[in-house]
């Protein structure tokens, strides 16, 4: 039996785009070893995690200053 494939309109790939950026690590998108390392110490391991964080809450992690929330 052979296997009908369904082609995702447009926005479903988007959709789907979105969706695999967001669930990238926060390694995976080029922040320094340093900024990484702040991060997975809070447990922020992707990029949507990383995206619900205010500026406040990153700041107050150890060692992530001002230069760092430039960087991420």
């Amino acid at each position: 039996m052979a296997v009908t494939r369904i082609r995702l309109s447009a926005e479903g790939e988007r959709t789907r785009d979105l969706s695999a950026k967001l669930d990238l690590s926060t390694a995976e998108i080029g922040l320094t070893v340093r900024t990484t390392n702040c991060l997975e110490e809070r447990g922020i391991f992707t990029v949507r995690e990383l995206l619900e964080c205010t500026p406040e809450s990153l700041l107050s992690i150890t060692n992530f200053g001002e230069k760092t929330l430039d960087e991420v």
